[in-house]
């Protein structure tokens, strides 16, 4: 019996580390149809084909304020919803914000299934129609 106790604490202290932002961004990109990744300007960007859906910006970049953030292809009116709604975890990027694309800062907690949906929508806008579909 003491046996199996220690085996389950060992277990226990052998708990998987979390998974960092990038990590988690990663699992959701990369789940989607065709996605892959591509080191670019220093940075892991996700695309389908050879188009850009959403793009890393690490807390080291001096485009993000010292926080971890994911930008992503967006339309004007969705990113001004978002920004408009949660100023505090949505921000216009940067060279591609006057574009439509939006920023989601990934620390204090996101909600991972709201960045999902959003990576989601921005993958359909450029993924083929077909693909989109699905």
């Amino acid at each position: 019996m003491k046996a199996k106790q220690a085996g389950q604490r060992k277990k226990a202290k052998r708990a998987k580390k979390p998974l960092t932002p990038l990590d988690q961004l990663r699992s959701v990109c990369l789940a989607l149809p065709e996605a892959h990744e591509v080191e670019a300007w220093g940075e892991p960007t996700f695309r389908i084909r050879n188009k850009l859906f959403a793009m890393y910006a690490s807390e080291g970049t001096h485009h993000t304020d010292g926080r971890p953030s994911v930008w992503v292809k967006s339309t004007a009116v969705n990113q001004d919803l978002l920004i408009r709604e949660r100023p505090d975890r949505f921000f216009s990027p940067p060279y591609v914000g006057p574009s439509g694309w939006v920023g989601i800062y990934l620390d204090k907690r996101p909600s991972w299934k709201e960045v999902a949906e959003i990576i989601r929508d921005g993958y359909n806008l450029i993924a083929p129609r077909r693909r989109a579909a699905r």
